[in-house]
C-alpha cells in the first residue's frame, strides 16, 4: 500500500512539475514580472524629490494560524520598519496596511485577485493560489530536538526544546489530548502499540482549513499512508478557527485529537495552565499519535499583479528586516528566524500533497 502510495505521488509531482516555472538564472518569477504594474492597493506615481518612487498603499495578509489579535499586534511594528527599509530599495511607501484573514483561503483568494499584495501563508495555500501568486521567500525557523518519524520517540523525549541549527521544513503531528479517550490512544502508543482506524476513528477531531498543511494535508496523507483512508472519512472532523482554539477544545475535553505544527505545544504552553485552564502542563496532558512527512516551510508570497521590480525590493527588505533584532521578534509569531529566497519549484512536494489530496475531494 506504501508503495502504491509512493507511485501515486510521483506520478503527481510529473505532472505539476510541467507548471512548475522560473527564470531563467533561476530567480523567482516574481522578479520578472512586469505585465501589470499596479494592483488595487498600490498605486506607482511619480518619483518624489528625493528619487523614490511613491508607493500609496502596500496592502500584508497573514493568516490565522494563532490568535488574530495577537498577530495584528505583534506584527505593528513591521509596518514602519517596512517603510524604512523600502526606501533603502527606492520605494516610499505612504501606507502599509496588515490584515488577518479569518482562514487560510481569504488571504490566497486576495493575492489572486490583487487586493493583497504580500501575504504570508504556508506552502500549501501558496501552491492552490499560485496562478495569481508568486513565491518570493521561504521562511526559515529553529530545527527542533526531536525530528523522529515514531510518536513514541516524540512522548519519550518530550518536552520539544529548539535547536540552534536552522530549518526550512518541519513536522506535522497528530495529538492526543486529556481526554479519557486521548488518554486511551496514548497509552496505546506510549506502551509500543499501533492504533487502529476504529481506535482514532471514534475519537472527535480538531482540524484546520483544508489548504493549511500541518493542519489537514499532510495528516490526510498520513491517514492515506496509513489507513487508506483522510480527514473526510473521519465521522467527527471539527475545523478550528486556529491552532489556539484547537488546543482550547482538547483542554476543555471537546475534542480528543488536534493536528497541529511540530512545535506547536511549545506556543500554547503557558495558555495551557493558564486561560485553558489545566493543572498539569502541556507535556503531561498532551501527547504524540502520529507524525508526519515533513513540510516545506511557510512562504511570503506576492500577487501576480504587483510590479515586478517592487516585488524583489520587497524581498530584499523583508530578509534585511529578518537579519535585524527588531525583525526577528516580529516575525516570531509565527516562528519564522529569517527568510531566504525561493523558487516555485520549492514547493513541488506542496504540489504533490495538493494533487494528492485532491483525489479524495
Amino acid at each position: 500500500m506504501r508503495n502504491t502510495l509512493k507511485f501515486g505521488l510521483t506520478l503527481a509531482l510529473s505532472l505539476v512539475a510541467l507548471t512548475a516555472c522560473s527564470t531563467d538564472d533561476g530567480t523567482p518569477d516574481t522578479v520578472n514580472n512586469t505585465t501589470n504594474n499596479t494592483t488595487n492597493n498600490v498605486t506607482n506615481n511619480t518619483s518624489d524629490n528625493d528619487g523614490l518612487i511613491s508607493i500609496d498603499k502596500l496592502s500584508i495578509g497573514f493568516v490565522p494560524s494563532r490568535d488574530p489579535e495577537e498577530i495584528v499586534t505583534a506584527t505593528e511594528p513591521l509596518k514602519n520598519l517596512l517603510q524604512e527599509t523600502l526606501t533603502n530599495y527606492g520605494y516610499d511607501v505612504n501606507d502599509v496596511d496588515i490584515t488577518v484573514g479569518t482562514n487560510y483561503e481569504v488571504i490566497g483568494e486576495g493575492l489572486d485577485a490583487g487586493t493583497i499584495d504580500v501575504g504570508f501563508i504556508p506552502g500549501g495555500t501558496y501552491v492552490l493560489y499560485d496562478d495569481g501568486a508568486d513565491v518570493i521567500l521561504t521562511a526559515t525557523r529553529d530545527g527542533l530536538s526531536i525530528d523522529s518519524d515514531s510518536a513514541k520517540d516524540w512522548n519519550d523525549n518530550k518536552p520539544t526544546e529548539p535547536s540552534s541549527d536552522m530549518a526550512v521544513s518541519y513536522r506535522s503531528l497528530v495529538i492526543a489530548g486529556p481526554s479519557a479517550k486521548g488518554r486511551e490512544l496514548a497509552d496505546i502508543i506510549n506502551s509500543g502499540g499501533e492504533l487502529t482506524w476504529e481506535d482514532i476513528s471514534t475519537a472527535v477531531w480538531s482540524v484546520m482549513s483544508p489548504t493549511s498543511p500541518a493542519g489537514y494535508i499532510y495528516p490526510s496523507i498520513w491517514l492515506q499512508e496509513n489507513y487508506e483512508k483522510t480527514i473526510l472519512d473521519l465521522p467527527s472532523a471539527v475545523p478550528a478557527d486556529s491552532y489556539g482554539s484547537a488546543f482550547a477544545r482538547l483542554a476543555s475535553g471537546q475534542s480528543d485529537i488536534a493536528v497541529i505544527y511540530a512545535d506547536a505545544r511549545r506556543d500554547n504552553e503557558s495558555l495551557w495552565t493558564g486561560e485553558f485552564g489545566r493543572e498539569n502542563s502541556i507535556w503531561e496532558d498532551v501527547d504524540v499519535i502520529g507524525v508526519t512527512p515533513a513540510i516545506y516551510n511557510d512562504t511570503v508570497s506576492v500577487s501576480k499583479r504587483l510590479d515586478g521590480n517592487f516585488a524583489t525590493a520587497i524581498q530584499s527588505a523583508l530578509i534585511d528586516i529578518g537579519n535585524t533584532d527588531e525583525g526577528r521578534e516580529i516575525i516570531s509569531i509565527y516562528n519564522h528566524k529569517g527568510y531566504q529566497k525561493a523558487e516555485s519549484s520549492d514547493y513541488d512536494s506542496e504540489r504533490q500533497a495538493q494533487q494528492f489530496i485532491r483525489q479524495f475531494n
